[in-house]
């Protein structure tokens, strides 16, 4: 049952930058067509990837074992900034969708939904994760604590990792 409820550590980064691709398209939908009520399945799944991972999310489980394994080997990456930006986005998303349904603000709504544009165009492109960013920058002022995650705060076997051979 812990299996369930749990998110994996590490993520497979193919599998991250597909689901960002899934929402980016999702995302440019919605902004395309006012198709607001997206928004729903779009909170869902942030949501479902931020209580269990890809376990309750038919996106998450898609990418992690369908899709990603078609782009070669898993690249692992730590797993609680990656839980850290999904749990951003699923933030985002709930508010998009009140802005949509309570508020009834297409503005505010195409506002929170230009934000997605940008964090999941920059995961999905470029690898770039703004949410692990933002995780990163909370370590380092010491709101979450170094145990969270353990690689992250040791960054040095990264650093010796990619060192070029042969230098001191």
């Amino acid at each position: 049952m812990d299996q369930l409820f749990s998110f994996p550590n590490p993520v497979n980064e193919n599998a991250a930058r597909v689901v960002a691709g899934v929402v980016l398209l999702t995302v440019l939908a919605i902004l395309a067509t006012e198709a607001y009520w997206l928004l729903i399945p779009l909170a869902y799944g942030f949501w479902a990837r931020v209580l269990t991972g890809p376990t309750l999310s038919p996106l998450g489980w898609a990418a992690q074992n369908v899709i990603a394994p078609r782009f070669g080997e898993k690249r692992p990456v730590p797993g609680p900034p990656k839980r850290f930006a999904q749990g951003m986005g699923a933030a985002m998303a709930t508010l998009a969708l009140i802005t949509w349904l309570v508020a009834g603000s297409d503005t505010a709504t195409d506002t929170m939904l230009a934000l997605f544009v940008v964090a999941a165009g920059l995961e999905s492109i470029f690898g770039y994760c703004l949410g692990c960013k933002v995780f990163g920058l909370l370590m380092r002022a010491g709101v979450v604590p170094a145990h969270v995650c353990a690689e992250c705060a040791d960054i040095a076997p990264r650093l010796r990792a990619a060192e070029p051979r042969g230098s001191l």
